[in-house]
């Protein structure tokens, strides 16, 4: 399931302005890679973060509406953008989520999702392209990430999938509304039940979709409950790596923080935008080397 310029309806115009809208949004890597792409393809577009606090997201939509702003979504906004659409691609209603935005000729506000796309990439280049399948998965986290990331593994149809949120009813829902058959636990990154260690231990793949480790040195969980086969994909990114993937790769884990997955949904989106792919060496070069931290979007 990919993501491409087929997606897009090629009589939209070109958007002359791009933004990231997320809240916190300064640590984000987007505007670098995405401007480097620009520029490299000769249109004169500039690609700007916007920090909107929830309160005021409606109010900036309306603002972008009236300036025919084209952009990407990150945390915390990827469901409420989603709801706010005139609009929406079939890969965003079957995530649920909108990461990429933009208006059509008569003003419409069209969601769109190419986080799925950065997740089969990331999957593709932690797991190998030749390896088998993983059997048992376990995802860390509910939101709209984990959205996408169930949608990526549904590649995997014989997959046992186990979700572990905060709130189990929140990740039962967003289960039934992808029509997945899932197992759902409580998560507690301190005190993890009986049930979720089993899961981690037995685990082909273990997938974090959570904020933890995007500002200090927080793990989702302890990588010494994982079995010893067992990939690592951490959807957060910083500065040298996560903690987390730090501390998985010491014990001999094949483990990837979000990076990749950043670069190919903003790949995939700006293919969405203007109907041909960017230069994805001219992005990445523009990524080296990597000071700042974030999460994907």
């Amino acid at each position: 399931m990919t993501i491409d310029a087929s997606d897009r309806d090629l009589t939209w115009p070109d958007p002359t302005q791009l933004v990231l809208l997320g809240h916190p949004v300064a640590h984000s890597l987007s505007p670098r890679f995405q401007q480097a792409a620009l520029d490299a393809s000769g249109r004169a577009v500039r690609y700007v973060a916007h920090d909107v606090p929830p309160e005021s997201l409606l109010d900036t939509l309306r603002a972008l509406r009236a300036a025919g702003a084209a952009g990407n979504v990150t945390v915390p906004h990827k469901e409420a953008v989603f709801a706010a659409c005139d609009e929406r691609t079939p890969m965003a209603e079957r995530v649920g989520a909108v990461n990429t935005f933009r208006h059509d000729a008569q003003g419409r506000l069209i969601g769109h999702n190419t986080d799925v796309a950065g997740v089969q990439a990331a999957l593709q280049a932690l797991l190998g392209v030749d390896a088998p399948p993983p059997a048992r998965v376990v995802l860390l986290g509910a939101g709209g990430s984990a959205g996408a990331v169930l949608v990526a593994l549904a590649a995997y149809s014989d997959a046992h999938i186990t979700i572990a949120a905060r709130s189990p009813h929140r990740a039962e829902q967003l289960a039934q509304r992808l029509g997945l058959h899932v197992a759902v636990l409580a998560h507690d990154p301190h005190e993890p039940s009986v049930e979720l260690r089993a899961a981690l231990a037995s685990a082909s793949l273990v997938v974090n979709t959570t904020p933890l480790g995007l500002r200090d040195a927080q793990q989702p969980i302890s990588c010494e409950w994982l079995g010893a086969h067992t990939a690592v994909l951490d959807l957060v990114y910083r500065t040298g790596e996560t903690a987390w993937v730090h501390a998985c790769r010491a014990r001999g884990l094949r483990a990837q923080d979000g990076l990749r997955m950043l670069v190919e949904q903003g790949a995939h989106a700006f293919t969405w935008w203007f109907g041909a792919p960017p230069n994805r060496e001219v992005m990445w070069h523009a990524l080296e080397p990597r000071p700042h931290a974030g999460a994907a979007g």
